[in-house]
Order: C-alpha cells, then sequence, then structure tokens
C-alpha cells in the first residue's frame, strides 16, 4: 500500500499519526509514504487527479488503481485490516465516544485551523479572506474549552489511558497551528500539557515537523 501525502498538511498528519501509533504499538503495516509537493503543484498533475479527482491529500493506493481519497475512511479500512492494537476502543461505549472525540477535533478544531491558516497566510498562496479568517478564530474557544473539560481529570490521552484516533485527529490540527507560527490554545493549561506530552511519544516524535 502507498499512503501519497505531504508533511504538516493537518490531514494527511492525522493518517500518518496514526499509522506511527499503530507501528509504535507492534501492528506491522506496510505502508509506504510518498510525497506530493502542493508547493509545486502536484496535487494537481493528471497523475495525482487520477487517483483522486479532487486533487486532494492524502490518498491511500490500496492496489493498483484501487484508491482510498479521504482521511477518516483510509483510518476505518486500516484500522479493519489491521485491528489490533484497537484505535477506537474495546466496547462500544468507548468506541462510540473516541469517534465523537474525533468529529469534535476534526469539525471543531481541525477544521477551524485549517480555514484560518488559509484565510490568512496560505502556504498553497489561498488569497487572504479576513472575514474567514476571523469566522474561524471565533469558532475554536468553544471547541478548545470543550476539550480543556475532558482533560480535566487529568487523564494522559483524550479517550483515557489508551490513545486514540482522535488524538492523532487534534495534534495534526495543533502542529498546523505551530506551522503558521500562531498560538491560540494559551488560555487551555490542560490542553497546553496534553499537547506537550504526546508530542514526546514515539509515533508523534516519528511525525510531526513542527
Amino acid at each position: 500500500m502507498k499512503l501519497y501525502m505531504v508533511p504538516a498538511a493537518p490531514n494527511p498528519t492525522k493518517v500518518m499519526l496514526y499509522i506511527a501509533e499503530k507501528t509504535a504499538a507492534g501492528a506491522e503495516m506496510d505502508v509506504k509514504q510518498v510525497l506530493v509537493n502542493p508547493l509545486k503543484n502536484e496535487q494537481k498533475s493528471e497523475e495525482h487527479l487520477a487517483r483522486n479527482p479532487f486533487g486532494s491529500l492524502p490518498v491511500l493506493e490500496v492496489t493498483d488503481h484501487d484508491y482510498i481519497v479521504e482521511s477518516l475512511a483510509i483510518i476505518d479500512y486500516l484500522e479493519e485490516r489491521f485491528p489490533q492494537p484497537a484505535m477506537w476502543g474495546a466496547g462500544t461505549r468507548e468506541r462510540i465516544r473516541a469517534r465523537e472525540l474525533e468529529r469534535i477535533a476534526d469539525l471543531r478544531v481541525l477544521l477551524q485551523v485549517g480555514r484560518y491558516v488559509h484565510a490568512t497566510q496560505s502556504p498553497i498562496g489561498l488569497p487572504p479572506d479576513p472575514e474567514a479568517a476571523a469566522q474561524a478564530k471565533r469558532a475554536l474557544p468553544v471547541a478548545f474549552q470543550y476539550f480543556e473539560n475532558v482533560l480535566a481529570d487529568g487523564r494522559a490521552l483524550l479517550s483515557g489511558d489508551r490513545v486514540s484516533v482522535a488524538d492523532c485527529t487534534l495534534q495534526a490540527a495543533l502542529q498546523f497551528m505551530r506551522f503558521a507560527k500562531f498560538d491560540l490554545i494559551g488560555d487551555y493549561p490542560q490542553l497546553i500539557c496534553w499537547d506537550a506530552a504526546y508530542r514526546q511519544r514515539a509515533a508523534a516524535k516519528a511525525v510531526l515537523k513542527f
């Protein structure tokens, strides 16, 4: 299998962290990572558009001409192929809670961080959009406070003592903030502690660039 990706971009980073966490825990996942560089418009090449007509990243090539083009679908596919260790948890309630946390991290943090970065200093050259940036910035405190409350009991990871996809997604969002050199979590001490601790994990050190 091949994962077409670009370092630091949040959606590829989410999948790369997931793979690194599974591998560090003993899963034998043979996934080759292939760089597609948006700074060179490689995501718009005919070759890449044949993999993914949307031109986005990441893309998982399962076999020749068989591609998965959405990050969460990639993770779900790999989780079914390599079920241990389980990154969605064990029981029904634990799995649902882990998915809930991941969706909040994705839709209410990662998506808004991406919008803010691309509306202020887009690394792929999108024009500034002050209104979109302001909307995204206004949306983030509610989500940050939500995770601050989740972490208030002193847990090491979002789901407790077991790493989940939610941790990968939230860290991918925070790395994109660091890449863009802005900080919006300064008022959330529990989130700051979680961020610092997660970045010491072997998976984080293997993947994160910022």
